[in-house]
């Protein structure tokens, strides 16, 4: 054999770089390191990355700085399965950084991450891609890119996956997408019920646990909550609830039981298996607060049913609520009351409530927790709602003063809350009584300010409910709760406008209280409301009528017009027509104007001056003009017929007026304004006025008429003006005592009205024929009085010589006194007439019911006491001929 000779090695290649090994501490050298072609160095480059990323938020901050992301974005789809899977791993972890999320949403890496969720890919890739799938979900932005880049589909069939963490991260992703309502869509057309139910299954409370949030979630939906019946949805949850072991997931399992009872046949279906029933004894005696507030939360949102709310009275829900209320959690309580105000719609459930549960309800009221408090007003407002006996069971638990105080809270609910039950309560007169004696008035002023629709609409309709008398009206007007009252008006918001509307016509119950809303304004807002179409309700029309009706000077101004049920009371004047808008002083300012040249104002006062000064015992002093006039006897009519103190017109020729010289002293006194004067002061002016006077009498008259000025009273000083009252008409007093004697013994209706016809018109000038119409000097008449007077207000009485107007003003005065209807109706040129309403005689006897009331006009000027018909030309003719 030969001998064997040994092979040279052969050197390497020149052109081959010997491998060395790197050994790298600082990651920036790593992440270099991803740029580089080797499949080795990557899959490495990634493990270290990987490692550091684990280490905590720091770290990935730090990768983030080093710009390591937009290399690792590329390697998502490298061909190598190590280098992807190891990419991929590290956006698991660096996705949970909110800047790598958002620089991952600008790089638009959202398909390569969904790509990986393919069914060839790793479990170890499920796993990451998920994971990272789920911390961009937390968004809503990275919510939109997943479900436009087709994620859910994906992410639903790994609901399936052997792997616990793929199962975990690929429900909590589902959980986050179907907050969005379009998802939760989707999610039922892919049929993800089934594999959402068996995650119940799960040896995993934290898989378990998101189940049941996407549960909850999503049968928010009708159908998803049928598809979850159709797959025995119910039986799992039922079973979750008997298992103490799941105590854990009883509080999300009640929250989905809770959307399946909103269904009736859901509903009825757990009724029939014995599952309502296990639901409610659970919730009644478990011990965890959740899981009874989850319970109650669950019996008010299936109670807003009707059909609902009859299966929880069979099933006896309302003594579970009950013991509710008694709970150590705030939580429940307010969860509890939600659900009596939902199920006391039902009236069997509402009786119910009326001997068990209003006494802890009211408990509640008092509570330092201002929702408890909101909760129980709510439940207590629904259920004194048309329900007396519960508005007295609450008064009898002493439900008003807690209720007076929430009105001061600071939740608006709780205010608007409460003001409900009060005005439920306020609706029978002897709570509103006591309602009162709480100074209720006075708790309303707060809500009545809230800027609240809420709050405003039921503070005013509180104020409609408890101001039914005159006491309530006062206390509500000396608090100052008629300004923002008044100003709810102007509210844009229809139900407040109408709440406020109908508490002002409340309000207007009384004549002092309507000059006060009318001066506030409330009439001329009213009918700026009643003007617009879209703005006006039935209360505004009401309001603004029942204003007019207790103002009856600036209605008959406003319309021309006062029916038989306006009844004209002491101190009716009448101004003549103003135009909508136009503001109508009071009596007393026009009484106080300087005289002018317009139109005299006419007054009705029946009150006559009863006390006079005790140096004048045969002599009345009238100060209602401002002025002091005194009614001598030279005003006195000669006739003894009258009743005691008759006056005269101030116009008769027979001599001078005292009133005359008597209102020059008067002027001269309020000049020194009621200050005291000495006597040869007084003497002076005397003197002065009697040489004015004339020269032609006879020196025992001149001597009478100053005994007479001397003896006007003398004012002392500090002493206190006397009260301002309107000015007597002693005529007319007498006018109201003659028809009062003569006219109302007659029992004939149509005779009344005729001989108060002629009475009036005798009382007027008499009957003026039509062609001697123009030679009738009423308006010469009525200047002297006004001059006479020095006033443009002229008592009805005062007036001997009057025209159309004059005389129905007069009619419709002394009628209204006499308790004979007639309405009073201004017409054009000085025109006025009282109509009245008359049964046929002669279809008096017809059998059956009576003949409609036929309407006539009186006829005061040309045949007085004679009836026109209203449709007729004589009618006609009178009117407006």
């Amino acid at each position: 054999m030969g001998k064997k000779i040994k092979k040279e090695v052969e050197p390497p290649p020149k052109d081959v770089f010997d491998p060395i090994t790197i050994e790298s501490k600082k990651a920036a050298t790593v992440v270099l390191m991803l740029k580089s072609p080797e499949e080795d160095i990557l899959a490495k480059a990634c493990e270290a990355i990987y490692k550091f990323a684990l280490k905590g938020e720091e770290n990935k901050a730090t990768l983030l700085e080093l710009g390591a992301v937009e290399p690792l974005t590329k390697l998502l789809t490298h061909e190598d399965k190590t280098v992807r899977r190891n990419a991929m791993m590290i956006f698991g972890i660096l996705a949970s950084n909110s800047d790598v999320k958002k620089l991952l949403r600008e790089l638009e890496v959202m398909n390569s991450v969904i790509a990986q969720l393919s069914p060839e890919e790793e479990v170890v890739i499920h796993e990451f891609a998920s994971l990272c799938l789920a911390n961009m979900s937390v968004e809503y932005t990275g919510k939109v890119q997943i479900f436009e880049h087709g994620g859910l589909e994906p992410l639903i069939r790994l609901l399936s996956s052997s792997d616990p963490d793929v199962k975990k991260n690929s429900i909590e992703c589902i959980y986050n997408l179907v907050q969005d309502f379009q998802c939760r869509t989707t999610l039922q057309e892919l049929n993800a019920i089934p594999p959402i139910l068996e995650l119940l299954r799960s040896e995993y409370p934290i898989i378990q646990l998101l189940a049941l949030k996407t549960l909850g979630v999503i049968t928010c939906d009708k159908e998803a909550r049928t598809m979850l019946k159709e797959n025995q949805g119910l039986d799992h949850l039922t079973k979750i609830l008997e298992t103490k072991e799941l105590n854990d997931l009883h509080v999300e399992a009640l929250s989905v039981i809770a959307n399946c009872l909103e269904d009736m046949d859901t509903m009825v279906l757990m009724q029939q298996t014995g599952s309502l029933k296990k639901v409610l004894s659970f919730a009644e005696s478990s011990t965890i607060p959740d899981i009874q507030k989850n319970a109650a939360k669950a019996i008010a949102k299936a109670a807003y049913d009707p059909e609902n709310r009859k299966v929880f009275h069979e099933q006896e829900v309302e003594k579970c609520l009950v013991t509710l209320l008694g709970s150590d959690s705030d939580g429940t309580k307010i969860a509890a009351s939600q659900a009596i105000s939902a199920l006391c719609e039902n009236l069997s459930c509402k009786e119910f409530f009326n001997t068990q549960g209003i006494p802890q309800i009211v408990q509640l009221l008092r509570s330092d927790n201002e929702e408890v408090r909101e909760a129980a007003a709510l439940a207590l407002a629904n259920l004194t709602t048309s329900s007396p006996a519960n508005a007295n069971a609450a008064a009898e638990a002493d439900a008003i003063d807690p209720l007076i105080n929430i009105l001061s809270s600071k939740r608006d609910g709780a205010i608007a809350n409460a003001a409900t039950v009060l005005t439920n309560m306020a609706t029978q007169e002897p709570l509103r009584a006591i309602i009162q004696n709480h100074e209720i008035m006075h708790a309303l002023l707060g809500p009545l300010h809230s800027t609240n629709t809420l709050v405003q609409s039921t503070a005013a309709l509180t104020v409609a409910a408890t101001a039914c008398d005159v006491e309530a009206r006062t206390q509500l007007r000396n608090c100052g709760g008629l300004v923002p009252l008044v100003g709810l008006l102007h509210s844009k918001n229809d139900e407040v406008r109408r709440h406020a509307s109908w508490a002002v016509m409340v309000c207007a119950g009384d004549e002092p209280m309507a000059v006060e809303l009318c001066r506030l304004g409330a009439l001329n807002i009213l009918e700026e409301i009643n003007r617009s179409l879209s703005r006006k309700n039935k209360f505004s029309e009401a309001a603004y009528n029942k204003l007019l009706n207790n103002n009856l000077s600036l209605k008959y101004s406003q319309t021309g017009y006062l029916s038989s049920s306006n009844i004209i009371s002491d101190g009716f004047y009448d101004y003549g027509r103003i135009n909508p808008g136009t503001k109508l002083l009071s009596l007393k300012e026009l009484c106080l104007q300087e005289l002018n040249d317009q139109r005299a104002i006419l007054l009705v006062n029946n009150k006559s001056d009863t006390s006079p000064p005790p140096s004048m015992e045969d002599k009345s002093s009238d100060v209602g003009y401002g002025r002091s006039i005194s009614s001598s006897s030279s005003l006195r009519r000669g006739s003894k017929e009258k009743a005691n103190a008759i006056f005269g017109s101030p116009t008769e020729e027979k001599s001078e007026p005292a009133s005359v010289r008597n209102t020059i002293l008067s002027r001269a006194f309020t000049k020194e304004k009621g200050v005291s004067k000495k006597k040869s002061r007084l003497q002076l002016i005397c003197s002065s006025y009697l040489l004015w006077k004339g020269k032609g009498k006879k020196e025992e008259e001149k001597v009478k008429e100053e005994e007479e000025i001397l003896a006007l009273p003398k004012f002392t000083e500090g002493s206190p003006e006397k009260e301002w009252n309107p000015p007597p008409d002693p005529e007319f007093c007498v006018y109201v005592l003659e028809v009062t004697k003569s006219i109302l013994p007659i029992v004939n209706l149509k005779e009344q009205i005729e001989v108060l016809a002629k009475y009036v018109a005798d009382k007027m000038g008499g009957k003026i024929p039509k062609e001697k119409l123009a030679d009738f000097s009423w308006e010469l008449h009525i200047s002297e009085l006004k001059f006479q007077l020095k006033s443009n207000v002229v008592p009805i009485g005062y007036i001997k010589k009057g025209i159309f107007y004059h005389r129905a003003l007069l009619f419709k005065a002394l009628a209204d006194k006499i308790g004979v209807g007639c309405s009073l109706v201004r017409g054009e040129y000085s025109r006025g007439w009282n109509e009245v309403k008359l049964v046929n005689e002669a279809r008096k006897g017809m059998i059956g019911n009576l003949p409609p009331p036929e309407e006539y006009i009186v006829d005061l000027m040309f045949h007085p006491g004679n009836l026109l018909k209203l449709r007729s030309k004589e009618a006609d003719l009178y009117r407006f001929l």
